[in-house]
């Protein structure tokens, strides 16, 4: 493709998913905040830190719109081209990590309700420890960015975009540990969602005392952010595979990133039902076993009130 008609593909997308994406961040930001200041749950931690992470996202989000409307040149300072990278690229897999992590969440308050109720106020520890964790994989990973640029025996101080035209010693540093990225930041939280929601759709299906209104909105839900990680998150990192067995990044890679801009627009979306509409509430879960009731447990219908 033309690097004129590219360049204008990628500012019309970033345009399109700061103008929706901004707003719609700002507006679950304060939501979450509100909820987490009465009565947290501990998906709204998780999902209250992937607000977090992908308002970041947003507010680099300009610095590569700047460069797409000088035709895919970086002009601005070169180190602001490390920092807007770091934070480009770290948001993305803690976005992809938190995912994973909303959907073991639902997996646990669904097979495990008893369990999940028991453990009480911990979980909300665990819930923050597993943020912070995930915020620390995901910049210790993309921490690559800095180390290829600003490394003296590395940077290359005459690039002409982003993070994007290497040197042949920059490639030999970047393209194995883009297949690392792609399997333990893509492949592996992909089998754990794939496996967690498959299995939450299997067990309301075949629970009794949960009405198929219900079954609909959660095997909706659990597919369509299965959608989102396959469509948003597994194309770019397909590209770290293709580039390290032809020894170059993929000349389709911008296209795939295009799609991770998008996920910033998708989420709000994923934090309304997952929050509201949308909720296993596990502490009042129906839980029969041999034909009996939990006490205290019983599934609400995602429209009967907020906790």
């Amino acid at each position: 493709m033309d690097l004129t008609v590219k360049s204008e593909v990628v500012l019309s997308v970033y345009i399109i998913s700061f103008l929706i994406g901004l707003p719609a961040n700002l507006l679950a930001l304060y939501a979450f905040s509100v909820k987490i200041y009465s009565k947290p749950l501990p998906i709204d931690i998780l999902l209250l830190n992937l607000t977090v992470s992908d308002l970041l996202f947003l507010l680099v989000l300009p610095f590569k719109m700047h460069e797409a409307a000088k035709g895919m040149i970086w002009t601005l300072p070169y180190s602001l081209c490390t920092v807007t990278a770091f934070t480009f690229f770290s948001t993305i897999y803690t976005s992809a990590l938190l995912l994973m992590a909303v959907s073991v969440v639902r997996y646990v308050s669904v097979a495990f309700p008893i369990t999940y109720h028991k453990i009480g106020n911990r979980k909300h520890v665990y819930a923050i420890v597993t943020s912070a964790v995930i915020w620390i994989i995901s910049t210790a990973h993309c921490s690559i960015t800095i180390i290829t640029q600003e490394l003296p025996s590395l940077a290359n101080k005459n690039m002409t975009a982003c993070y994007e035209k290497f040197t042949e010693k920059q490639l030999e540093v970047v393209l194995p540990v883009r297949l690392e990225f792609f399997f333990v930041l893509c492949v592996i939280p992909l089998l754990i969602s794939v496996y967690c929601y498959l299995s939450c759709i299997w067990i309301l299906y075949t629970r009794q005392g949960i009405s198929a209104a219900q079954k609909q909105r959660a095997i909706g839900m659990a597919l369509g952010t299965l959608a989102v990680f396959l469509i948003c998150v597994v194309p770019f990192n397909i590209s770290h595979a293709v580039g390290f067995f032809r020894h170059e990044s993929a000349t389709w890679r911008d296209y795939a990133l295009l799609l991770s801009a998008f996920n910033t627009c998708i989420d709000p979306i994923i934090f309304y039902f997952s929050s509201s509409t949308f909720q296993f509430k596990s502490d009042k879960f129906i839980f029969r076993r041999k034909g009996r009731t939990a006490p205290g447990l019983q599934m609400q219908d995602a429209n009967s009130g907020k906790e």
